[in-house]
């Protein structure tokens, strides 16, 4: 008789529904990036691909499902883009359709940067995240932000310092590479 066992994340991620739930949303997002139908569809694929292997690695507490395929997708789509600048013929191979979508894809990197840094901004203390909302995002003068929080400059610049740490950290957490 086999023992029996916890449910474990593999359990915990159903990658068909999350399949059903934002691949056609992760798609369009490949398409916009690359300009490639054939790319977006393996880049999804793949996106599953990673998924599925580094169920483990995903905590609901964490980040939502969406956020975290959505990380993978970005790190698939740079993978993608850095083979297609290796093998530039291979861009040929396709009849070009698709290419005027390119111009969006900026917006679309942009846009989920931000819910990224968004996460991970979720993750890490609330001294350290105000630091850095205040000053980094918000592009406010240390002194300003140091003065309406009541502590010394040094002490705002301490927490940036070792707030963007920190950030970082959850950045990798999520599987994002800086």
């Amino acid at each position: 008789m086999a023992p029996r066992r916890e449910p474990g994340a593999a359990e915990r991620l159903d990658v068909r529904a999350a399949y059903t739930a934002h691949g056609p949303e992760l798609y369009r997002f490949a398409l916009r990036q690359l300009g490639d139908g054939g790319a977006a569809q393996d880049v999804v694929q793949e996106v599953f691909l990673r998924a599925w292997r580094a169920t483990d690695s995903f905590d609901p507490q964490l980040a939502s499902l969406r956020t975290w395929l959505f990380a993978i997708a970005r790190n698939v789509v740079v993978d993608e883009a850095r083979r297609f600048a290796v093998r530039p013929w291979q861009r040929n191979l396709t009849d070009g359709s698709g290419l005027e979508a390119r111009g969006v894809a900026a917006d679309d990197e942009r846009l989920v940067d931000a819910w990224v840094v968004e996460e991970a901004l979720r993750r890490i203390g609330a001294d350290h995240r105000t630091a850095i909302v205040q000053t980094h995002l918000r592009g406010r003068p240390h002194d300003e932000v140091a003065a309406e929080l009541g502590i010394p400059v040094g002490t705002l610049r301490s927490r940036v310092f070792y707030g963007l740490k920190a950030l970082r950290l959850a950045m990798e957490e999520m599987g994002v590479e800086p």
